[in-house]
């Protein structure tokens, strides 16, 4: 019995590694471009290792030449990146954590019907929406400004309450009642207890809206004007030539550390990370 238990386990794994291949595929071949000379890129049939490894690509790549900008400020573009990520990655932990414990652990009328509109609102995607906020931003004067991008992040999304909601539903209420016969108030019960015995879930909440700002491309794309604030995922087109020849090695490469923070960040949270989403679903 044990020697199929152990021989199953080993198809499953097999079969999980051939299918792995299909997603680092991608970041193969990117990483691959990125260290081949101009005239290696678009090779045919297509080669894997360059003739010449050219690790001074990424350099070049910081320090590029737009035929549409001139000199890309690579830098300042990780610069504002990092800005909105910190500003958007507080602003949604601090507010999902609020609502999610009202729904979690306070009993209101209504309680239950609240929660099930909110989550009806995943169902919304952004465009239904995007040309209602973007005559509301107008009206606040705020396109061309940082604020579309992290200001509606203090408001929570339904996701986050929801991945919080099931982890606060673990925490024994014991512990709560024992707070408020000290006297603790409500606050004072969310954040010393909830909060520090929470953390495997807000790591999570906090890496997924990381990488949603790191990666998001339409939001800058839509409320930001001026290129001094222009982020990495807009800054990312301007490699790419109006007038055809695209170097693509330049692209990779500046591709390549564009994701590079968001692999390093993930290495070091995954175990969080998977604490977090394993324990989020265990008590509806």
């Amino acid at each position: 019995m044990q020697a199929k238990s152990g021989v199953a386990r080993l198809i499953v794994y097999g079969l999980l590694a051939v299918l792995s291949l299909g997603f680092l595929f991608p970041l193969a071949w990117m990483i691959s471009t990125s260290l081949k000379p101009i005239e290696e890129t678009m090779q045919t049939p297509p080669r894997w290792i360059p003739s010449k490894v050219r690790w001074d690509n990424y350099s070049r790549a910081v320090m590029y030449q737009s035929d549409k900008l001139g000199y890309i400020p690579f830098l300042i573009y990780a610069r504002n990146t990092l800005y909105l990520a910190a500003l958007g990655v507080t602003a949604t932990v601090l507010s999902n954590a609020l609502v999610a414990y009202g729904f979690a652990r306070i009993r209101w009328k209504g309680r239950d019907v609240l929660f099930a509109i909110t989550l009806a609102t995943m169902m919304i995607p952004f465009p239904v929406t995007m040309v209602a906020l973007f005559g509301l931003f107008r009206h606040l004067g705020w396109i061309g400004s940082y604020k579309p991008l992290w200001v509606p992040a203090c408001f929570g999304s339904a996701f986050n309450i929801f991945l919080l909601r099931q982890f606060f539903l673990t925490i024994p209420s014991e512990l709560s009642d024992a707070a408020r016969i000290d006297g603790c108030s409500e606050f004072g019960i969310f954040r010393h207890i909830i909060l520090p015995l929470s953390k495997p879930a807000l790591a999570v909440v906090a890496l997924f809206h990381f990488m949603y700002v790191w990666n998001d491309f339409l939001g800058p794309l839509i409320y930001l004007t001026n290129q001094k604030l222009f982020t990495l995922s807009l800054g990312l087109q301007f490699y790419q030539s109006q007038h055809g020849g695209t170097e693509w090695n330049m692209l990779m490469a500046a591709s390549a550390i564009v994701v590079l923070p968001v692999i390093v960040l993930f290495f070091f949270t995954q175990r969080s990370f998977i604490q977090g989403v394993r324990l989020s679903g265990i008590k509806g």
